[in-house]
């Protein structure tokens, strides 16, 4: 969570112009109820705190536990002064007009001050009951020269899951786990950022990983998140250490982590490359995979499903390149930036390819992006539900 200092007190400025213009609007407006004022005064001094302590509490130094609180404290501070910036927007429109002698503009202020509460609500809904309702897709991916045994082959697909975000409470990751084995896929696999900062955060969930059950395997890649360039470091043995803690904790789950490597997936006479690279995307994501070292003779007959963790490899590097003949490629990274609303999301912003099927103008080199299960920043989801595909393989 890189938030910058001078950042955060500029914003301390800013929004202690935004509660003082409140307060002169309770006591111009209310001065008939005298507390409301003094309430929108001292709350915003203990909201004020509320940001100071979020400031002091380390991000890149401290324990994950430290991490977790400064993400808490920064969410509940914002999911107050967002609705608060709606309205005090909403009654300054609605009071222009006096600008030019006129009364306000009705029902402005009542207007903003419902939206405001909407969507403090809706922050809280996110954080204390959507982020936890798995939504199972279902989605049937149609490959051209697919072998014909692999018709019907379905991958079930999670990404993103951040278990740092829960502190120790396996609850979420257990039903998760639960789930995806129910869909009884053929093969299973995590597109990246298994934890937010440091390799220790997966320690309480490698047992419940190890549940994890299909015929042909569980496979995993690494996000940008899992490398440990989230946090300050004593030494480069002491990074390469965490690195190594992650690596031996997928060991012990049973999960096969691919580092710029191929396996083959069988039925019968035919089979099909499964191919997984370390994280390759857009600035300021550091890049460590190589897909040429993973897979050398790209544009050979194979049928070869790609795992990525940032879609923007597949933009950059795979949708219109004439070397790389790679079927399906299979994505992270974006979490639709935990808010999605009628299939619409900020995401859409920063990605093209932020959530859901996408594919070249041919058809023949596809993507899937899924949204996530966890979260990082904010533990909150608006619409953005945790996200389990099933991905079936037709001909």
């Amino acid at each position: 969570m890189r938030v910058s200092l001078i950042f955060l007190l500029t914003l301390l400025v800013f929004n202690g112009m935004v509660d003082w213009y409140i307060y002169r609007q309770f006591q111009r407006r209310l001065s008939g109820r005298p507390m409301l004022a003094r309430i929108q005064k001292w709350s915003a001094a203990a909201l004020s705190l509320l940001l100071l302590a979020a400031i002091i509490t380390p991000a890149r130094s401290g324990s994950s536990d430290e991490l977790l609180v400064k993400m808490w404290l920064l969410f509940g501070y914002f999911s107050v002064y967002i609705p608060k910036y709606i309205a005090v927007v909403f009654d300054f429109i609605g009071g222009l007009p006096r600008l030019l002698h006129k009364g306000r503009v009705p029902g402005m202020a009542w207007t903003g001050v419902v939206l405001a509460a909407v969507v403090f609500l809706a922050f809280w809904w996110g954080a204390l009951v959507n982020r936890y309702a798995i939504d199972n897709k279902e989605v049937s991916i149609e490959i051209t020269d697919l072998p014909p045994s692999f018709d019907g082959y379905r991958i079930a697909q999670f990404s993103d899951l951040h278990v740092g975000t829960f502190g120790t409470d396996t609850s979420f990751v257990s039903r998760l786990v639960d789930e995806i084995n129910a869909a009884n896929p053929d093969v299973i696999v995590l597109t990246g950022d298994i934890v937010n900062r440091q390799s220790d955060e997966i320690q309480p969930f490698v047992d419940v990983l190890s549940r994890l059950k299909a015929p042909d395997g569980v496979f995993a890649i690494l996000g940008n998140h899992d490398y440990g360039d989230y946090r300050e470091w004593d030494s480069p043995q002491e990074k390469s250490a965490n690195m190594e803690e992650l690596k031996d904790a997928y060991r012990r789950a049973g999960v096969r982590l691919l580092l710029n490597e191929t396996v083959w997936l069988r039925r019968g006479n035919d089979s099909v490359a499964l191919i997984g690279v370390e994280n390759i995307g857009d600035a300021p994501f550091p890049v460590y995979g190589s897909l040429a070292d993973a897979y050398p003779s790209l544009g050979d007959s194979e049928t070869k499903i790609l795992l990525t963790h940032n879609p923007a490899h597949w933009v950059d590097s795979i949708r219109n390149s004439n070397d790389a003949r790679v079927q399906l490629s299979l994505a992270g990274h974006t979490h639709a930036m935990q808010i999605e609303l009628f299939g619409l999301s900020p995401a859409a912003m920063r990605y093209e390819t932020w959530g859901g099927m996408y594919a070249d103008r041919s058809g023949a080199r596809k993507l899937y992006v899924n949204i996530g299960s966890g979260e990082v920043g904010v533990p909150m989801r608006v619409g953005a539900t945790p996200e389990i595909t099933l991905l079936t393989l037709r001909r």
